[in-house]
Protein backbone atom coordinates (compact mmCIF):
# COMPACT_ATOMS: atom_id res chain seq x y z
CA UNK A 1 0.00 0.00 0.00
CA UNK A 2 1.39 3.59 -0.91
CA UNK A 3 1.45 6.18 1.65
CA UNK A 4 0.74 8.35 -1.23
CA UNK A 5 -3.17 7.35 -0.94
CA UNK A 6 -3.04 7.49 2.53
CA UNK A 7 -5.79 9.74 4.86
CA UNK A 8 -3.60 11.05 7.71
CA UNK A 9 -6.02 12.29 10.74
CA UNK A 10 -3.63 11.61 13.33
CA UNK A 11 -1.28 14.80 12.74
CA UNK A 12 -3.65 17.65 13.40
CA UNK A 13 -3.30 18.86 10.14
CA UNK A 14 -5.23 20.86 7.87
CA UNK A 15 -7.41 19.07 5.07
CA UNK A 16 -8.80 21.84 3.39
CA UNK A 17 -7.73 24.06 0.45
CA UNK A 18 -5.14 26.91 1.57
CA UNK A 19 -6.84 31.00 1.20
CA UNK A 20 -6.62 32.34 -1.97
CA UNK A 21 -4.47 35.05 -1.02
CA UNK A 22 -1.62 32.66 -0.20
CA UNK A 23 -1.83 30.35 -3.44
CA UNK A 24 -1.77 34.03 -5.17
CA UNK A 25 0.82 35.18 -3.11
CA UNK A 26 2.98 32.18 -3.98
CA UNK A 27 2.54 32.57 -7.59
CA UNK A 28 3.02 36.18 -7.98
CA UNK A 29 6.94 36.01 -6.14
CA UNK A 30 9.58 36.86 -7.60
CA UNK A 31 12.77 35.02 -7.51
CA UNK A 32 14.69 38.08 -7.40
CA UNK A 33 13.61 39.02 -4.00
CA UNK A 34 15.78 36.35 -2.95
CA UNK A 35 18.34 38.56 -3.02
CA UNK A 36 17.92 40.89 -0.15
CA UNK A 37 17.70 39.58 3.78
CA UNK A 38 14.32 40.34 5.65
CA UNK A 39 15.82 42.60 8.40
CA UNK A 40 15.73 45.91 7.88
CA UNK A 41 18.48 48.00 10.27
CA UNK A 42 17.43 51.60 8.80
CA UNK A 43 13.88 50.71 9.87
CA UNK A 44 14.96 49.40 12.92
CA UNK A 45 12.91 45.95 12.65
CA UNK A 46 13.21 42.34 12.61
CA UNK A 47 11.57 41.01 10.01
CA UNK A 48 8.47 42.27 7.29
CA UNK A 49 6.34 39.41 9.53
CA UNK A 50 6.97 40.38 12.81
CA UNK A 51 6.19 44.03 12.23
CA UNK A 52 3.08 43.06 10.46
CA UNK A 53 2.18 40.89 13.22
CA UNK A 54 2.99 43.96 15.93
CA UNK A 55 0.52 46.00 14.36
CA UNK A 56 -1.95 43.04 14.04
CA UNK A 57 -1.76 42.65 18.17
CA UNK A 58 -0.93 45.81 18.89
CA UNK A 59 2.21 44.84 20.72
CA UNK A 60 5.81 46.61 20.35
CA UNK A 61 7.54 44.85 17.31
CA UNK A 62 10.34 43.54 19.72
CA UNK A 63 8.01 41.68 22.06
CA UNK A 64 7.63 39.56 19.27
CA UNK A 65 9.47 36.37 17.93
CA UNK A 66 9.23 34.48 14.79
CA UNK A 67 10.83 31.23 14.56
CA UNK A 68 11.09 27.93 12.55
CA UNK A 69 7.06 26.56 13.41
CA UNK A 70 5.92 26.96 17.47
CA UNK A 71 7.61 23.81 17.65
CA UNK A 72 10.99 25.64 17.40
CA UNK A 73 10.18 28.88 19.54
CA UNK A 74 8.97 25.66 22.41
CA UNK A 75 12.52 24.20 21.80
CA UNK A 76 14.39 27.31 22.10
CA UNK A 77 12.55 28.85 24.99
CA UNK A 78 12.99 25.57 26.98
CA UNK A 79 16.40 25.07 26.17
CA UNK A 80 17.29 29.15 26.30
CA UNK A 81 16.00 29.05 30.37
CA UNK A 82 16.13 25.56 31.42
CA UNK A 83 20.30 25.05 30.55
CA UNK A 84 21.55 27.91 32.48
CA UNK A 85 23.80 27.75 35.20
CA UNK A 86 24.66 24.44 37.22
CA UNK A 87 21.72 23.06 38.98
CA UNK A 88 19.22 20.98 37.50
CA UNK A 89 16.18 22.99 36.50
CA UNK A 90 12.62 21.93 36.35
CA UNK A 91 9.73 22.76 34.25
CA UNK A 92 5.97 22.17 35.06
CA UNK A 93 3.80 20.58 31.80
CA UNK A 94 0.24 18.79 31.98
CA UNK A 95 0.15 15.50 32.75
CA UNK A 96 -1.66 14.47 29.51
CA UNK A 97 -0.05 16.78 26.73
CA UNK A 98 2.21 16.58 23.74
CA UNK A 99 5.33 13.96 24.42
CA UNK A 100 7.56 16.61 23.14
CA UNK A 101 7.56 19.22 25.71
CA UNK A 102 8.90 16.22 28.44
CA UNK A 103 11.68 15.40 25.25
CA UNK A 104 12.95 18.95 24.76
CA UNK A 105 13.11 19.12 28.70
CA UNK A 106 15.37 16.09 28.40
CA UNK A 107 17.58 17.57 25.56
CA UNK A 108 19.05 20.30 28.65
CA UNK A 109 18.74 17.92 31.55
CA UNK A 110 15.77 19.23 32.64
CA UNK A 111 13.54 18.35 35.34
CA UNK A 112 9.71 17.51 34.16
CA UNK A 113 6.98 17.49 36.81
CA UNK A 114 3.53 16.73 35.55
CA UNK A 115 0.59 18.41 37.29
CA UNK A 116 -2.81 16.36 36.49
CA UNK A 117 -5.73 16.94 34.21
CA UNK A 118 -8.78 16.03 35.42
CA UNK A 119 -11.93 14.78 33.76
CA UNK A 120 -15.25 16.34 34.03
CA UNK A 121 -18.20 15.77 32.25
CA UNK A 122 -17.58 15.63 28.88
CA UNK A 123 -14.61 17.43 28.67
CA UNK A 124 -10.93 18.18 30.37
CA UNK A 125 -9.89 20.25 33.05
CA UNK A 126 -6.75 21.90 34.65
CA UNK A 127 -6.43 21.31 38.46
CA UNK A 128 -5.66 24.59 39.30
CA UNK A 129 -5.16 24.47 42.92
CA UNK A 130 -3.02 21.80 42.76
CA UNK A 131 -0.92 23.91 39.78
CA UNK A 132 -0.93 26.86 42.74
CA UNK A 133 0.56 23.96 45.30
CA UNK A 134 3.23 22.69 43.06
CA UNK A 135 4.17 26.31 42.40
CA UNK A 136 4.85 27.18 45.52
CA UNK A 137 6.38 24.11 46.66
CA UNK A 138 8.15 22.82 43.39
CA UNK A 139 9.18 26.61 42.93
CA UNK A 140 10.07 25.75 39.12
CA UNK A 141 12.24 27.00 36.28
CA UNK A 142 9.25 27.26 34.03
CA UNK A 143 5.75 26.38 33.92
CA UNK A 144 3.90 25.40 30.36
CA UNK A 145 0.27 25.82 29.98
CA UNK A 146 -1.25 24.48 26.67
CA UNK A 147 -4.65 26.28 25.52
CA UNK A 148 -6.18 24.08 24.00
CA UNK A 149 -4.52 21.26 25.05
CA UNK A 150 -3.83 18.37 23.20
CA UNK A 151 -5.28 16.03 23.06
CA UNK A 152 -7.42 16.46 25.63
CA UNK A 153 -8.93 19.88 23.40
CA UNK A 154 -9.60 21.57 26.56
CA UNK A 155 -8.75 25.70 27.02
CA UNK A 156 -7.94 27.72 30.03
CA UNK A 157 -10.28 30.64 30.22
CA UNK A 158 -8.30 34.25 31.01
CA UNK A 159 -9.91 34.55 34.11
CA UNK A 160 -8.08 31.11 34.98
CA UNK A 161 -4.76 32.34 33.06
CA UNK A 162 -4.23 35.62 35.00
CA UNK A 163 -5.52 33.18 37.90
CA UNK A 164 -2.39 31.13 37.74
CA UNK A 165 -0.04 33.82 37.15
CA UNK A 166 -0.85 35.52 39.92
CA UNK A 167 0.49 32.49 41.90
CA UNK A 168 3.58 32.19 39.36
CA UNK A 169 7.35 33.65 41.26
CA UNK A 170 8.11 36.14 38.57
CA UNK A 171 11.49 34.24 38.49
CA UNK A 172 9.50 31.75 37.06
CA UNK A 173 9.33 31.86 32.81
CA UNK A 174 5.45 30.76 31.75
CA UNK A 175 5.24 29.17 28.50
CA UNK A 176 1.45 29.27 26.45
CA UNK A 177 1.11 27.22 23.93
CA UNK A 178 -1.61 28.75 21.68
CA UNK A 179 -1.16 26.38 18.90
CA UNK A 180 -4.80 25.77 18.20
CA UNK A 181 -6.16 28.99 20.10
CA UNK A 182 -7.95 30.27 16.97
CA UNK A 183 -10.47 27.28 16.49
CA UNK A 184 -11.87 28.32 19.74
CA UNK A 185 -12.03 32.08 19.72
CA UNK A 186 -10.32 34.84 17.75
CA UNK A 187 -10.66 37.96 20.11
CA UNK A 188 -6.84 38.34 19.99
CA UNK A 189 -7.00 41.93 22.46
CA UNK A 190 -5.57 40.17 25.45
CA UNK A 191 -2.10 39.93 24.32
CA UNK A 192 -1.08 42.97 24.51
CA UNK A 193 -1.84 43.72 28.06
CA UNK A 194 -1.36 40.31 29.41
CA UNK A 195 2.55 40.26 28.56
CA UNK A 196 2.55 43.97 29.82
CA UNK A 197 1.14 42.50 33.03
CA UNK A 198 2.96 39.07 33.22
CA UNK A 199 6.82 40.41 31.81
CA UNK A 200 7.50 37.02 32.67
CA UNK A 201 5.28 35.25 29.59
CA UNK A 202 5.54 33.64 26.55
CA UNK A 203 2.79 33.11 23.96
CA UNK A 204 3.33 30.93 21.47
CA UNK A 205 1.23 30.75 18.14
CA UNK A 206 1.81 28.99 14.85
CA UNK A 207 0.71 28.59 10.76
CA UNK A 208 0.43 25.47 11.32
CA UNK A 209 -2.99 24.85 12.55
CA UNK A 210 -5.80 27.37 12.02
CA UNK A 211 -4.16 28.63 9.19
CA UNK A 212 -3.50 25.35 7.50
CA UNK A 213 0.19 26.01 6.58
CA UNK A 214 2.18 23.36 8.82
CA UNK A 215 4.20 22.29 5.55
CA UNK A 216 5.24 26.11 5.81
CA UNK A 217 7.20 25.87 9.24
CA UNK A 218 6.35 28.93 10.52
CA UNK A 219 5.49 30.42 14.37
CA UNK A 220 5.15 33.41 16.24
CA UNK A 221 5.42 34.67 20.04
CA UNK A 222 4.55 37.48 22.27
CA UNK A 223 7.37 37.63 24.72
CA UNK A 224 7.22 39.96 27.54
CA UNK A 225 10.25 41.89 28.82
CA UNK A 226 11.48 40.13 31.28
CA UNK A 227 12.71 37.45 28.50
CA UNK A 228 14.63 39.72 26.91
CA UNK A 229 17.11 37.71 26.70
CA UNK A 230 15.46 35.32 24.59
CA UNK A 231 14.75 37.34 22.07
CA UNK A 232 18.60 37.30 21.57
CA UNK A 233 18.78 33.80 22.16
CA UNK A 234 15.99 32.90 18.73
CA UNK A 235 15.96 36.13 16.66
CA UNK A 236 17.73 34.77 13.50
CA UNK A 237 19.80 38.14 13.21
CA UNK A 238 19.46 39.03 8.95
CA UNK A 239 15.75 38.08 9.14
CA UNK A 240 14.34 34.96 8.05
CA UNK A 241 12.59 33.42 4.37
CA UNK A 242 11.54 35.84 2.70
CA UNK A 243 9.00 33.95 0.86
CA UNK A 244 7.64 32.48 4.16
CA UNK A 245 7.38 35.70 5.50
CA UNK A 246 4.98 36.43 2.80
CA UNK A 247 2.58 34.18 2.65
CA UNK A 248 2.48 34.07 6.81
CA UNK A 249 1.20 37.89 6.31
CA UNK A 250 -0.97 36.44 3.31
CA UNK A 251 -2.40 33.91 5.78
CA UNK A 252 -3.00 36.42 8.69
CA UNK A 253 -4.85 38.94 5.74
CA UNK A 254 -7.19 35.96 5.48
CA UNK A 255 -7.83 35.03 8.81
CA UNK A 256 -11.74 35.66 7.67
CA UNK A 257 -11.08 32.42 5.17
CA UNK A 258 -9.87 30.25 7.74
CA UNK A 259 -12.32 31.17 10.50
CA UNK A 260 -14.95 29.46 7.39
CA UNK A 261 -13.21 26.34 7.29
CA UNK A 262 -13.16 26.36 11.18
CA UNK A 263 -16.97 26.63 11.25
CA UNK A 264 -17.04 23.64 9.28
CA UNK A 265 -15.16 22.01 11.56
CA UNK A 266 -17.04 22.84 14.48
CA UNK A 267 -19.86 21.48 12.67
CA UNK A 268 -18.44 18.21 12.31
CA UNK A 269 -17.16 18.33 16.19
CA UNK A 270 -20.95 18.36 16.69
CA UNK A 271 -21.67 15.82 14.09
CA UNK A 272 -19.28 13.28 15.86
CA UNK A 273 -20.77 14.02 19.63
CA UNK A 274 -24.61 13.46 17.72
CA UNK A 275 -23.52 10.37 15.89
CA UNK A 276 -21.10 8.54 18.31
CA UNK A 277 -21.82 10.07 22.15
CA UNK A 278 -24.87 7.53 21.95
CA UNK A 279 -22.89 4.38 21.44
CA UNK A 280 -22.70 2.31 24.16
CA UNK A 281 -19.07 2.51 26.14
CA UNK A 282 -18.54 5.57 23.83
CA UNK A 283 -17.87 8.71 25.23
CA UNK A 284 -16.92 11.90 22.84
CA UNK A 285 -15.55 15.04 24.89
CA UNK A 286 -16.06 18.81 23.98
CA UNK A 287 -12.85 19.92 22.19
CA UNK A 288 -11.25 22.93 21.27
CA UNK A 289 -9.18 22.31 18.73
CA UNK A 290 -9.34 20.92 15.21
CA UNK A 291 -9.31 17.38 16.13
CA UNK A 292 -11.46 15.56 18.68
CA UNK A 293 -11.23 12.97 21.53
CA UNK A 294 -13.37 9.75 21.64
CA UNK A 295 -13.52 6.99 24.72
CA UNK A 296 -14.59 3.93 23.06
CA UNK A 297 -14.73 0.15 24.10
CA UNK A 298 -10.87 -1.13 24.30
CA UNK A 299 -12.05 -4.24 22.89
CA UNK A 300 -12.74 -3.05 20.06
CA UNK A 301 -9.58 -1.72 19.08
CA UNK A 302 -8.15 -4.57 17.08
CA UNK A 303 -11.07 -3.91 14.96
CA UNK A 304 -11.15 -0.69 14.50
CA UNK A 305 -7.63 -0.33 13.59
CA UNK A 306 -8.59 -3.01 10.72
CA UNK A 307 -11.63 -1.32 9.62
CA UNK A 308 -9.36 2.29 9.07
CA UNK A 309 -6.42 0.15 7.76
CA UNK A 310 -9.04 -1.42 4.97
CA UNK A 311 -9.94 2.31 3.30
CA UNK A 312 -6.22 3.92 4.07
CA UNK A 313 -7.16 6.29 7.35
CA UNK A 314 -5.05 6.59 10.09
CA UNK A 315 -5.77 7.84 12.76
CA UNK A 316 -4.20 8.32 16.20
CA UNK A 317 -4.71 5.62 19.04
CA UNK A 318 -3.59 7.09 21.84
CA UNK A 319 -1.22 4.87 24.40
CA UNK A 320 -0.66 7.21 27.24
CA UNK A 321 -1.58 5.78 30.83
CA UNK A 322 -5.03 6.79 31.25
CA UNK A 323 -5.83 7.53 27.54
CA UNK A 324 -5.15 4.24 26.14
CA UNK A 325 -8.71 3.25 25.44
CA UNK A 326 -9.22 7.08 23.51
CA UNK A 327 -9.05 7.69 20.17
CA UNK A 328 -7.85 10.90 18.88
CA UNK A 329 -9.34 12.30 15.01
CA UNK A 330 -8.13 15.01 13.54
CA UNK A 331 -11.29 16.87 11.18
CA UNK A 332 -11.21 16.06 7.90
CA UNK A 333 -13.03 17.35 4.98
CA UNK A 334 -16.84 16.70 5.78
CA UNK A 335 -16.49 13.66 3.52
CA UNK A 336 -14.08 12.05 5.19
CA UNK A 337 -15.45 12.39 8.36
CA UNK A 338 -18.98 11.22 7.77
CA UNK A 339 -16.94 8.34 6.65
CA UNK A 340 -14.99 7.79 9.43
CA UNK A 341 -18.34 7.95 11.89
CA UNK A 342 -19.84 5.42 9.57
CA UNK A 343 -16.48 3.20 9.72
CA UNK A 344 -16.75 3.51 13.54
CA UNK A 345 -20.91 3.04 13.71
CA UNK A 346 -20.54 -0.21 11.92
CA UNK A 347 -17.85 -1.50 13.50
CA UNK A 348 -19.06 -0.44 16.93
CA UNK A 349 -22.60 -2.33 15.88
CA UNK A 350 -20.79 -5.64 14.68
Amino acid sequence: MSNTHLIYLDRNEYNFEVAPLVEETIQNFLPIEFTHYTRCFQRGIKSELSQYIAEMYGVPEKNVILGYGGESILKEVIHCFLSQGHRQRRILIPAYSWWYYRSIADEVNGTTILYPIYEEGDTFKYDLPEIKRLLHEEKPDMLLLASPNNPTGNSLTLAEIKDILSHVDPQTIVVIDEAYTLFNQQDISYIAPLIKEFPNLLIVRTFSKFYGLPGLRLGYAFMGDSLKPFDGFSTMYLGFNILSEKVGIAALQSTDFYSGKAALMQKDKELYREKLGSLPGFKVYHSDANFILIKYPIELKEKLQEAFAQVNIVVKFMNEEGLRSHLRITLGAPDVNRQVIDIIVQTAGQ
